[in-house]
């Protein structure tokens, strides 16, 4: 692992290969995604060319590799959810627990208020402790327990839906 500090930018079409590897390693190995197939590169590239600017997609870079991305995306598509956004990331397994987690959701909350979003939600299965403890410590608070809405691996798996308010988003007063 390398001891230089990773850095956070927007993601380009370059990033979506390693932007793919690492989801659907999350895919095959982890509930962090109920997804069961992996994505194809050309599913990813058109999931990116979807996105817009109020849908912000960052990578970790680190050394010139992609440690991990996280972006936002409309929580529901009604048009009185269009101050709220649902806040994702993945990181490589390596580059887990050690601060990056953090410094890539800090980030997400900054695009999240520079796009005048009110509520950002976090829907983090159970088991996930490390996401839900990282999103606490970001201020989100827990909004009850979505029991066994997934099913992977066999088995039955629980939600743990988040909420962080933000100020001034929101509607321009005026």
């Amino acid at each position: 692992m390398s001891d230089s500090q990773p850095s956070l930018r927007p993601a380009t079409r370059d990033d979506l290969p390693a932007i793919n590897a690492i989801y659907n390693h999350e895919i095959e190995f982890g509930v962090a995604t109920w997804d069961y197939d992996h994505w194809t590169i050309e599913a990813r590239e058109a999931w990116f060319d979807a996105r817009s600017p109020e849908e912000p997609v960052l990578v970790v870079d680190l050394d010139g590799h992609v440690a991990g991305f996280g972006y936002l995306s409309w929580y529901r598509s009604k048009i009185g959810y269009r101050f709220t956004r649902e806040d994702t990331l993945y990181l490589v397994p390596t580059y887990q627990r050690r601060g990056i987690g953090a410094r890539l959701l800090e980030a997400l909350i900054e695009q999240a208020k520079s796009i005048g979003i009110h509520t950002l939600i976090a829907q983090i299965e159970t088991s996930n402790e490390a996401s839900i403890a990282l999103h606490e410590n970001l201020g989100f608070e827990r909004l009850g327990l979505e029991r066994q809405v997934g099913y992977k691996f066999d088995r039955w798996l629980d939600a743990q839906p988040m909420q962080l308010l933000l100020p001034g988003g929101g509607p321009s007063e005026g």
